[in-house]
């Protein structure tokens, strides 16, 4: 699919309910927006700063659709502890352990060793584990192994989650490694070429077995006639026993039975108040998936809820997005519950009425279109409730699902995330980055003109046409690229997207106000890409990241391949690099070409063509720019990383236990809702 950052979910119109209860509540006719008060930024520590975010339209929603948001929203939780434990299997053990000791360690908390173990959990719930959520690097303490062994023996046992001393030296002598020794796991996923990326990676989607057991264990399984596969493999951890490899399957009874079992109770209450029928259908199928586990029934909910586009309430919960696993096919658990903005959803709507004109003046072999595109819907959401590898750092737009076939025969959901731009937007005001990182005045004032809404735009036709875009050929296992797969598709939405904001037809559709606005996204994308985005590296490091190497990838090609015309370049002023974009149309241009191979290397599967791509222009990064870079970026003190805290939903009842409201605050900060949610929604046992 799909994120972009981003980095996820889907969603819809108005229909009437059918079933529900009377609406008893007062609905809001004030306009319901965020005045000057309202305080985005909530946190900030290492190399993150966490946000908040606004949900507008809320209190003016039917008490129905409130009252579905809610236990949407209660389910978009409860998955929480599984994500950690799918990013390494000792993340609860670790987490639990520093949460015991920050709650009730009763010790001098003034010194600088306590103010590392708290930015150290901090990170940990940022990132929902102990690997960096966007550079795959373990996260070294900055304080002493004999500090952290002082501090969890300083707290009562009867506290903590062990039951005596002798628990608590066993405890340590398992996680102490883990934590301290550079050397132990220290990428959660590996996708060094060479390297056996399964056995080397810290994910616990796999247990004792290597890369070749594992692609062969899944190849027995596949049919290449079948143009209706599964996503093997999408639902399960492998694991070895007797020399032999099984599946362990998230499911009910399986593997995170006891936060499956509530997400199903919640869902089970969201269905009784679902808007209409094919709502209803949508969330009973999804529950007979956790049920059953079937991956075939995964198939039949992911074809009804692409094809609700009536529901104006609409959410993804579930095992989504393969980003984290290096082969690229187990899924991660997310969540996101939102809701349709009617009046910003008029532009995706437009992109989506022409998205066969786009599909057809593609400038990709004809033999790699789709000769009809089916079932693209688009629209702007207002997110209500992040959860599982949405938060807390979260997409600014999405594309589901995520099967070729389904996509092929029925279409997919984009969105782009109204809100969460918003908070993003507002909390960079006055950040000083344009003026330290572009060019000229002429491209701040560009930028400042057209930013926003070109920004915009290209997350619209990322999500709404460039995944959806091009076709396999028959008989390519959408597969093929293995951990290319994840860069290259992503390259490949970005590069439709670019290619299209500097086509005449979005002006003359009415999307953009003239022939020159696009290239305020032009120039930043490639400062991004080949420049700024470095700053979320550590000096020596190779790009790791998905959406990362996808950007280094378009800006690095279309840079290199355009040096003749000298169409792109770096210059010097004043001892700092710039980009210098000197002909934008050429540029488009490459972005074209590139495109076209693109997709090429995907319809075909062309592996080592996809590998050459990415190793060449994603991968390796220079590094006296980056050195540079970083340089001038920490002059600015600005966090390269932004995560969010969500809103807290109550349900209002009267005397007899009857809903009459539902309430949004926005007054909890994030230590004080990570500690809740530890508490709330935290079920599994610390081994899973």
């Amino acid at each position: 699919m799909k994120k972009v950052f981003f980095m996820l979910s889907t969603f819809f119109l108005l229909a009437a309910c059918t079933g529900n209860k009377p609406e008893t509540s007062q609905v809001s006719t004030e306009p319901d927006m965020p005045d000057s008060t309202f305080q985005y930024k909530v946190d900030r520590f290492a190399d993150v700063e966490i946000l908040r975010y606004y949900v507008p339209g809320f209190k003016a929603l039917p008490l129905a659709q409130k009252e579905l948001i809610y236990y949407l929203s209660q389910a978009a939780l409860e998955g929480r502890d599984i994500l950690f434990d799918q990013h390494n299997r000792y993340n609860l053990t670790i987490r639990r352990v520093c949460e015991g000791v920050y709650e009730n360690y009763m010790g001098d908390k003034s010194s600088e060793e306590w103010k590392n173990f708290e930015t150290y959990l901090k990170q940990i719930w940022m990132a929902s584990g102990i690997h960096h959520h966007y550079s795959e690097d373990k996260i070294m303490p900055k304080f002493s192994q004999d500090y952290f062994v002082s501090i969890v023996k300083g707290v009562d046992p009867g506290r903590m989650p062990f039951r005596d001393g002798m628990a608590a030296d066993l405890t340590l002598k398992e996680i102490l490694p883990v934590m301290f020794d550079a050397k132990v796991m220290p990428k959660r996923m590996n996708q060094a070429a060479g390297a056996d990326i399964v056995a080397t990676s810290a994910v616990n989607f796999y247990e004792g077995v290597t890369q070749k057991e594992v692609e062969d264990f899944y190849n027995a399984m596949k049919d290449p006639n079948n143009n209706t596969p599964v996503s093997y493999g999408l639902n399960s951890k492998v694991v070895k026993k007797d020399g032999a490899l099984s599946e362990q399957v998230w499911k009910l009874g399986g593997m995170y039975d006891k936060a499956i079992g509530r997400i199903i109770g919640w869902l089970e209450k969201a269905a009784g108040v679902a808007e209409n029928d094919q709502q209803k259908e949508v969330i009973n199928t999804l529950i007979s998936y956790y049920k059953s586990g079937d991956l075939k029934t995964f198939d039949d909910y992911s074809v009804k809820w692409v094809t609700d586009t009536a529901s104006r309430v609409d959410f993804v919960n579930g095992f989504i997005e393969t980003y984290t696993d290096p082969l690229g096919m187990k899924a991660t658990w997310e969540s996101m519950v939102n809701f349709k903005s009617e009046e910003a959803s008029k532009r995706t709507q437009l992109i989506s009425d022409n998205a066969q004109w786009f599909e057809t003046h593609s400038p990709i072999d004809d033999k790699f279109k789709k000769e009809e595109v089916k079932g693209v819907s688009a629209k702007v959401i207002t997110a209500a409730i992040l959860g599982g590898d949405c938060y807390p750092a979260t997409p600014i737009g999405i594309n589901l699902p995520n099967a070729n076939w389904i996509r092929r025969d029925y279409g997919s959901k984009s969105v782009t995330i109204d809100n969460i731009t918003s908070a993003y937007d507002n909390a960079a005001q006055g950040s000083g980055f344009n003026e330290e990182f572009m060019w000229s005045d002429a491209e701040r004032e560009q930028s400042k003109k057209y930013g926003s809404l070109t920004d915009n735009l290209h997350t619209d036709l990322h999500e709404c046409l460039g995944h959806g875009s091009g076709k396999l050929l028959p008989g390519v296992d959408g597969d093929a690229l293995k951990a290319y797969g994840s860069p290259l598709e992503e390259a490949r939405a970005d590069l439709f997207a670019l290619y299209y904001l500097g086509d005449a037809k979005l002006v003359e559709l009415g999307l953009l106000p003239n022939a020159d606005a696009y290239k305020a996204e032009y120039y930043k994308y490639i400062m991004n890409g080949a420049m700024t985005q470095l700053t979320r590296i550590q000096p020596g490091k190779d790009i790791e990241q998905a959406h990362m190497r996808n950007r280094a990838l378009i800006s690095n090609w279309v840079i290199e391949n355009g040096k003749a015309e000298n169409v792109v370049e770096m210059k010097q002023q004043n001892g700092k690099t710039y980009i210098v974009v000197n002909d934008y149309a050429k540029l488009r241009d490459l972005f074209g070409k590139l495109l076209s191979e693109v997709q090429r290397i995907k319809s075909e599967g062309d592996f080592e063509a996809g590998k050459k791509l990415v190793e060449t222009y994603a991968v390796k990064v220079n590094q006296a720019l980056h050195k540079e870079i970083l340089d001038r970026y920490a002059k600015l003190d600005l966090a390269p990383y932004k995560g969010f805290v969500n809103p807290v939903y109550k349900l209002v009842t009267d005397e007899n236990g009857k809903v009459t409201d539902v309430t949004i605050s926005y007054d909890e900060n994030y230590v004080d809702q990570q500690l809740r949610y530890s508490k709330q929604y935290s079920v599994l046992p610390l081994k899973n």
